[in-house]
Order: structure tokens, then C-alpha cells, then sequence
């Protein structure tokens, strides 16, 4: 029998060691300081909650990401979040019971099934932002913003985002009463572009549906792919104000410096949102950075359907594409009784600086600590001298 070595952590489960801690941190405590001046305030759902509270609403790909555990008092089944947005909308829904608009924000760790996302770990830190009681494109369109400038707070200039609507998608599969069957192989064949396939599984509905369908993995690319989908699409009332909602967010980032482009097969949450979904990804990342939309819908399962629109990211997954994190270098100061050296420590602690301070018989190592400077005691008082010209 192979003896397991006490230290080794799960597949796909990282310990995040001091220097790439203090970055996460550093950028987890500015973009919170950032939505905070936007009105958004910060709450801290818990990790346990019973399995109906967490999936009910968002979905079957939700329920497999969840690790699920028996509550030993109740013997109900609970599961670890694997998402804090379901979270967030119980909060706004039944907990705060606010009648106007509700700005939330949150930060935490979330565990999945699976790895995914760009840091390919089972343990992302989630954070977000969730608008709800405002049913139109102005409320998409400040979550969106505030999306880009939460990037570009943390060093990722070059934005670009990607937008589609799922009710182009869902308006034809409504209309045309297609089965759930044939609508998830019509989701999935979507998702792929296999144009082929998806005109395999339309033959048989009527011609408008099919050639719609057919025109949806064609309909990418920048904003005047908008104005063909205006002339391709069968002209409903569903499918014109989702274009004209298209239209709408095409421009509002202009003053921010971002690239915009649209998908209309792009049907991520297809079962989750209810409108304008997008995506923000920049140079250097093999994936999206973010994730967001529309969902109108989750709250009823808490007793109040309101409108909603958010986001949110993975942290350590946008962390990974940054350059290396390096510690920040520190001060050592003797082990010493002497109160004006402790006075001078704890004034330089006061003005933002690391001191470090030894321990009486301890040989203490520089680079280990890394401390590049150090206190004297010369000329009558304690002097912080760089170690590297003594």
C-alpha cells in the first residue's frame, strides 16, 4: 500500500503562497474600495447552504459543480457554494426586502466539482457586483461599465467585450414550440457554430425558424453585424428589442477605451439569464476574465422575482495573466528593549513601511525576511540604512 504524504492537497486544490497572497488581496481590497464608491454594498453570504437554496433557479450545470454534504443536525442535504450570485439574489430578495434598486458586492472563495476557469482551479475566489429592482438597459449598461473599470483598477487596460442576447435564441424556440429536447441539441449545436448540425435538427420546423437559426452561427463580429441580424432575423417583437438593446450597449463603453463585439450564438446561462449576456477578455488570457448578465428570473425562487443584471470573476484566475508578484521589501530592526527604537518601529509601521524585528539569540537571515534596509543606531538616534551598501 502507497502511504499518502500528509502535505499533498487535492487535484486541482493550490495552496496561494506570501507574495501572490498579498497581491490577490491588495486587488480583492481595491476593487470592494471601487464598487463601494459606485453604491454597491458589500455582504458575506455563508459557504453551507441547503442544496434547494443554492440551484434552485440556475440550472443543472450548477447542481453538478456543487459539492454536496448531510447536515448533521438537521440530516438535510447542504451543499459548499459554487456560486455566490444565487446567493446574493436570496439576500436581495427575501433578507434586505427592498422595494427600490439594491447594488450588492461580495468576495469569497467558492468550490467546484471541476476545475475551470483561467486559473484551472477547483477553489476560485468569486467576486461580483449585482444590480436589482431595474428592468432596463441602463442598469446593464452600469454594471458593464463599472466591469471594465473593476479591470482596469487592477491593471488590465487593453478590454474587450463580447455581448449576445438570449432572447433572439429563446423568441424562436418559443414561437416554434420546439421541444426541450431539440432545443438543448439546438443549444449545443449553437454553442459550436456546426452549422451543419443545426441545420439537421431544424429541417423539420418551418422555414423562417430554420433559416433564422442557420443565420445565428453566421452573426458575429463587430456592431454592423447588428444591422444585418435586423434585416436576417424574422421581425418579433422579442427579437427587436434585444437588437435595439444590442444597439444600445455597442457604444456606451466608447469613453472607456474598450472594443466591442457581438456573437448572437453566444448562449452562455441560455437557462440561467433572460437578456443581454457578455464576456470581457483582453490580450495575454486564454479565456474570458469575466462573466455577466442579465437574469431576471432567479429571485422568484425566493419569493420575489426582480430584475437583475451583475457580474463576476475569478481573482486568481485574472492574478495568473499579471506579472510574477513579488514581496514587498521590509526593514529589519535588532531585537533590542530600547524605547526609542520601539517608538521608531512603530512610527515607521504608522507611514505604510514593514519593519521586521528580531529575536533575542536568533541569527536572522536577510533574504529569507526580505529586508533590503535596516535600523542603526548612530549620531544619537535609530537611521534606516540600505543593507545592500554596508
Amino acid at each position: 500500500m502507497i502511504k499518502m504524504r500528509n502535505w499533498l492537497l487535492p487535484e486541482y486544490i493550490e495552496d496561494v503562497l506570501p507574495a501572490e497572497a498579498a497581491r490577490i488581496e491588495a486587488l480583492r481590497r481595491t476593487l470592494l474600495d471601487l464598487f463601494k464608491v459606485h453604491g454597491y454594498q458589500y455582504v458575506i453570504p455563508p459557504m453551507l447552504e441547503y442544496m434547494e437554496s443554492l440551484i434552485t433557479g440556475v440550472g443543472h450545470d450548477l447542481d453538478l459543480a456543487t459539492f454536496k454534504v448531510v447536515d448533521q443536525l438537521t440530516g438535510r442535504l447542504m451543499g459548499v457554494r459554487a456560486d455566490m450570485t444565487p446567493q446574493a439574489a436570496r439576500i436581495d430578495a427575501h433578507l434586505l426586502n427592498h422595494q427600490g434598486i439594491t447594488r450588492l458586492c461580495y468576495a469569497g472563495s467558492v468550490l467546484r466539482t471541476k476545475p475551470d476557469g483561467l486559473a484551472q482551479t477547483r477553489e476560485p475566489l468569486q467576486l461580483g457586483a449585482e444590480l436589482y429592482g431595474h428592468a432596463s438597459i441602463a442598469s446593464d449598461i452600469e454594471i458593464q461599465r463599472l466591469l471594465v473599470k473593476a479591470l482596469q483598477a487592477i491593471g488590465i487596460d487593453q478590454v474587450h467585450m463580447d455581448f449576445s442576447h438570449v432572447n433572439v435564441f429563446g423568441s424562436l424556440i418559443e414561437a416554434s414550440q420546439i421541444n426541450p429536447q431539440l432545443e438543448q441539441d439546438l443549444y449545443a449545436a449553437l454553442q459550436s457554430k456546426d452549422q451543419s448540425s443545426v441545420a439537421a435538427l431544424a429541417k423539420d420546423l418551418d422555414k423562417t425558424t430554420c433559416e433564422a437559426l442557420l443565420h445565428l452561427t453566421e452573426l458575429n463580429g463587430d456592431k454592423t453585424i447588428l444591422v444585418k441580424a435586423a434585416k436576417l432575423l424574422p421581425e418579433t417583437v422579442a427579437i427587436k428589442h434585444a437588437l435595439e438593446d444590442l444597439v444600445k450597449v455597442s457604444g456606451a463603453l466608447d469613453d472607456l477605451g474598450v472594443t466591442v463585439s457581438f456573437d448572437l450564438s453566444e448562449l452562455r446561462g441560455y437557462h440561467y439569464h433572460s437578456g443581454i449576456v457578455f464576456a470581457a477578455y483582453a490580450q495575454g488570457y486564454k479565456g474570458p476574465l469575466a462573466l455577466g448578465g442579465r437574469y431576471d428570473e432567479v429571485g422568484q425562487s425566493f419569493g420575489r422575482a426582480r430584475p437583475a443584471t451583475g457580474f463576476s470573476l475569478d481573482l486568481r484566475g485574472v492574478a495568473t495573466a499579471l506579472p510574477p508578484a513579488k514581496s514587498a521589501m521590509a526593514i529589519f530592526a535588532p531585537a533590542s528593549d530600547d524605547k526609542t527604537l520601539t517608538t521608531k518601529i512603530e512610527v515607521l509601521r504608522a507611514e505604510g513601511y514593514i519593519v521586521v524585528q528580531g529575536l533575542a539569540a536568533v541569527e536572522s537571515d536577510m533574504v529569507e525576511l526580505n529586508c533590503n534596509k535596516k535600523l542603526e543606531h548612530y549620531n544619537s538616534g535609530w537611521h534606516v540604512v540600505d543593507i545592500s551598501t554596508q
